[in-house]
């Protein structure tokens, strides 16, 4: 089965061949949406003729699914563009009309037009995924666990946008937006379209990647792993009062706090039984960026946790996510659980720090 990120890694044009029915599976949205308009492009090479040769079904809102296989059966009278309908959200239409679509999917579709699907499952062991299968015309909208991502974003900022990515840029992307390659994306565009002519350094996605409040989040979480409980639990306060989810602050937290946890896990492995050589080697072995600045933050902040507090922060993790379950999720209770894991990897009483953050915000404020 093509992978969507295989298709759309190189700027070469892809054939999808001569099958009448097309599927598109999978739960990332811009995959979908990159993939569709280069079939766009394939199958309507003349802008112009799309207007009439390319339509898009809302599949969950479609009243009647013959409207689909006659605007695909419709022989075009003039032109070269080939007719195509799209469902969109087609999960429900494919187990209502499953009997034709088998039969659309056994055959060349000849001098009449494609079915394209985009459906976010399709499993495979149906008589339609396998008619589909055999003859290659579903693509995966999916990123496999072990794919290189950090390396396809940086031949596809070459690609679409072009620009080089400096050496950590990919893998601060993919960090500070979890993933989301649409995101990521407009985020390219964004520095791209700042000019420049070399790489994108690191730098540049802390100043263009995220909202306001996500770059203040991450600043909370590099200061409390850096020791600086005031600093984390003013920012702390920040955010909660701006309505943020304490959930959301905890998963972005854990995510940064794993891989010191990792680091220092390995690094405790006894000589010979697969402990790295060196302390920049566990960080990168634990996931955390291969640039500069990141190595050096993720050091400091392992040193000054010191072993004994880096390997408990698994524990400390599963009881911030005790604390935050069920109608512990928001208010006092929440606040309460983000500023207790802050204390203890500053290790600081939840008490002291908290006072210093009020008494440091009353300074901000000439004493009143």
């Amino acid at each position: 089965m093509p992978l969507a990120l295989d298709i759309l890694r190189t700027a070469e044009p892809w054939n999808p061949g001569a099958a009448g029915l097309l599927v598109l599976a999978g739960d990332e949205p811009f995959l979908g949406g990159e993939m569709l308009a280069r079939l766009r492009r394939h199958y309507c090479p003349d802008a112009d003729e799309a207007g009439w040769a390319w339509r898009e079904f809302d599949g969950q809102a479609l009243a009647d699914p013959r409207d689909v296989f006659d605007e695909a059966a419709t022989v075009p009278l003039f032109g070269g563009a080939t007719r195509v309908a799209v469902v969109r959200g087609a999960d429900a239409f494919v187990s209502e009309n499953r009997e034709r679509l088998e039969g659309l999917a056994g055959r060349d579709r000849g001098s009449r037009g494609v079915v394209i699907l985009e459906v976010r499952s399709f499993p495979a062991n149906t008589r339609l995924a396998k008619a589909v299968s055999a003859r290659g015309a579903q693509i995966d909208l999916g990123v496999p666990p072990k794919y290189n991502l950090p390396r396809w974003l940086a031949e596809w900022a070459r690609q679409r946008h072009g620009r080089a990515l400096a050496a950590g840029t990919a893998d601060l992307l993919l960090e500070r937006l979890a993933g989301d390659l649409g995101r990521i994306d407009q985020t390219l565009a964004r520095l791209a379209a700042a000019g420049g002519t070399g790489p994108l350094p690191p730098e540049a996605v802390d100043d263009a990647a995220g909202s306001p409040r996500e770059r203040t989040a991450w600043s909370m979480i590099d200061a409390a792993a850096a020791g600086d409980a005031p600093v984390a639990l003013g920012r702390l306060a920040e955010l909660l009062e701006a309505g943020e989810s304490p959930i959301a602050l905890a998963a972005q937290a854990s995510s940064v706090l794993r891989r010191l946890s990792t680091a220092a896990r390995l690094l405790a492995l006894p000589p010979g039984g697969g402990r790295p050589g060196g302390v920049d080697e566990a960080l990168r072995a634990a996931g955390v960026a291969a640039w500069p600045k990141a190595l050096a933050q993720a050091r400091e902040s392992l040193s000054r946790l010191g072993p004994r507090r880096a390997l408990a922060l698994p524990l400390w993790l599963y009881e911030l996510d005790r604390g935050l379950k069920g109608a512990a999720s928001r208010g006092p209770r929440a606040s309460l659980a983000l500023e207790t894991l802050f204390c203890r990897l500053a290790g600081r009483a939840p008490g002291k720090a908290t006072a210093d953050v009020t008494a440091r915000a009353r300074h901000d404020r000439g004493g009143r």
